[in-house]
């Protein structure tokens, strides 16, 4: 056995932990609100300060609203780390978020154009909707499996109690479930 092997080994063994971590932690939070409202943000920042070239042409976006832009889009990258860091008040910053992706429309030039709003408005959906999972039951230590045992009904449902079917002149039916919904009755 070489040491090359032994390292790769290793690797894959931590690599394999770190993907483990990752998806519990993933899977505690509303993960994927956060990050579409995350780079909801950036393009809604960006394009107002960004400068593009075509050929010898400088094409400027810069605007009055370059400020309200950047702002709108700071606040957008920060709900979406309050969503993966502090996943209670997830609802809080779902609503924030569309409402600042409905005002990112005619700030900051059209939302980023439209792919920082679409992405901003989708986060705050996703934020608002998510729900904490219930946490998995500890599986038995005596049988291995963590099924509750089945709950049999008595015989007599009111056997034993004065006036509740134990008197003979109590009627019961018996019904039998049919292809048809159950409408027929035997007995």
């Amino acid at each position: 056995m070489s040491a090359d092997s032994m390292t790769t080994g290793q690797n894959e063994h931590h690599l394999r932990v770190i993907r483990r971590r990752f998806r519990d932690w993933r899977g505690q939070r509303p993960f994927w609100a956060g990050l579409f409202t995350l780079l909801g943000g950036i393009p809604i920042a960006y394009f107002p300060y960004a400068t593009f070239q075509l050929g010898h042409t400088t094409l400027s976006l810069a605007t009055t609203a370059g400020a309200g832009s950047l702002i709108i889009g700071v606040l957008l990258v920060t709900l979406g780390l309050t969503m993966w860091f502090h996943h209670i008040v997830r609802v809080f910053a779902g609503v924030a978020s569309i409402l600042l992706a409905l005002v990112s429309l005619p700030v900051a030039n059209l939302g980023g154009f439209i792919v920082g709003f679409l992405l901003a408005m989708l986060g705050g959906a996703l934020a608002i909707s998510w729900m904490p999972g219930e946490p998995l039951p500890a599986p038995d230590a005596g049988t291995g499996a963590n099924a509750p045992e089945p709950v049999t009904a008595p015989e007599h449902a009111g056997a034993g109690r004065p006036g509740q079917g134990d008197s003979p002149d109590v009627k019961t039916q018996d019904f039998t479930i049919e292809p048809d919904g159950g409408r027929n009755s035997a007995g």
